[in-house]
């Protein structure tokens, strides 16, 4: 490929299903970007919560400093330690992969129970190797960590711009939730990628992803719509699966910045 692709945004979602941070600069680890769905919210009989659900969880808005994590909701926000977490193992489901947490603070679990309004508990992953994910594709397994099925999902800049062109109101890459946006010259280049090479880390594509109706999710006021999946199951819909963006994984540690160069 002649072309010069570069990394545009690089995003982590700490807790799985909230809000996302955008960075100028991540770790790569083989779980994902350092801090990235390393903790999640289950309920009373230990099910993993998401926006599918409960669509309010798209209204806290995480941030990171001094090795604590601050949650703001509304107008109130609760705080705690990246490190800190309490000793009881949880064994929870992500899906189909059965995954070790444990709970992070009982102070924390009661906020975020106040505030949805129902029973919950905020746990973290603390190992890699806690969580296996199987790919069924590639008859490998992967450590990850509580993201849906794989560390790092990328998607091409030309593959939003080729949906906007399409949708009356348009929108945002924050709807797919995306960790790395590169520039690209075609829309879903990205499907094709094979091995390639960003900053200190060397990544190989998976497969391209299959979306459900999280994506209509308006991450600005949590409102469902029924735009984008509508307008992308007429033309991305592969095996009965709505396709947008790629899952990928890393060989290596390292860092990632935005700028960067993808290598082929």
């Amino acid at each position: 490929m002649s072309a010069i692709y570069s990394v545009k945004e690089i995003y982590i979602y700490p807790i799985k299903s909230l809000a996302g941070i955008s960075l100028e600069s991540a770790k790569a680890e083989e779980m994902g970007f350092e801090n990235d769905r390393r903790w999640m919210l289950i309920d009373a009989e230990n099910q993993m919560l998401t926006q599918r659900e409960h669509r309010i969880m798209s209204q806290f808005y995480p941030q990171i400093s001094n090795g604590k994590i601050s949650i703001t909701f509304q107008d109130q926000k609760q705080e705690f330690s990246i490190s800190e977490h309490l000793e009881n193992v949880i064994e929870v489901n992500v899906w189909d992969d059965k995954s070790e947490v444990v709970e992070v603070n009982l102070e924390t679990s009661k906020w975020f129970s106040q505030h949805l309004g129902f029973q919950c508990k905020l746990v973290k992953i603390l190992k890699n190797g806690a969580r296996k994910h199987e790919s069924s594709r590639l008859k490998e397994t992967f450590n990850v960590s509580l993201a849906d099925g794989y560390p790092y999902l990328m998607i091409g800049s030309k593959s939003l711009d080729f949906l906007n062109d399409k949708l009356d109101e348009k929108i945002t890459i924050k709807r797919f939730r995306p960790n790395i946006v590169v520039s690209t010259e075609n829309p879903h280049e990205e499907d094709d990628f094979k091995t390639f090479a960003i900053g200190e880390v060397q990544f190989k594509n998976i497969k391209p992803c299959g979306r459900c109706v999280m994506v209509n999710n308006d991450p600005e006021n949590g409102r469902l719509k029924k735009e984008p999946l509508k307008t992308l199951s007429k033309y991305r819909n592969v095996d009965n699966s709505v396709l947008f963006g790629t899952n990928i994984v890393s060989l290596n540690s390292g860092i990632i910045r935005v700028g960067d160069e993808v290598i082929f």
